[in-house]
């Protein structure tokens, strides 16, 4: 079998290519010495139903994610499809991210449960996996719910925000 080079791919084109894959938003929160802090997520998913495992990526230009990592906890919020504004708010670097944002503390963990979220995954931090310019975060459920049935997913695709439920 003839070995292949070390392909050249355009940082543009993988990131319009694979910009066709849609997939959920979610906030990842945490306490940092009792300061509620967050970020935006789009790269989360489950893993292991046994032990109940999921995943996300971070960038390693978080400014967020190195005051998390120290506490082994936090809970990923998954957005609805009437989030938007929130999620947008949480994507900023060096704001007030959870200026007028109501939440209470996560049942496993006490990590900031945001209200209104279509639903939670509570953890514990399981492992930290090397991944290039992220680093891929393995969570251990500690606790999760969907407390809303009235609302669908926030979705991103293509650069932007969908919104299926209203859409169909």
């Amino acid at each position: 079998m003839a070995k292949l080079g070390a392909p050249t791919v355009d940082p543009a084109t993988f990131r319009h290519v694979l910009g066709h894959f849609c997939s959920g938003v979610t906030i990842v929160t945490a306490l940092d010495g009792g300061t509620p802090v967050g970020f935006a997520c789009q790269s989360f998913a489950s893993l292991s139903l046994e032990p109940p495992l999921v995943t996300f990526f971070v960038a390693r230009t978080s400014t967020t994610w190195p005051r998390i990592r120290p506490g082994a906890r936090f809970c990923v919020n998954v957005l609805a499809d009437d989030q938007e504004d929130l999620c947008r708010a949480f994507a900023v670097s060096g704001a007030d991210k959870f200026a007028g944002v109501a939440h209470t503390p996560a049942p496993g963990t006490g990590s900031p449960l945001l209200d209104g979220v279509l639903a939670y995954v509570d953890c514990t931090l399981e492992r930290v996996v090397d991944g290039g310019d992220h680093e891929i975060v393995i969570g251990r459920v500690a606790a999760l719910d969907a407390p809303r049935d009235d609302a669908g997913p926030l979705l991103f695709y293509k650069g932007r925000f969908g919104h299926p439920a209203r859409n169909a």
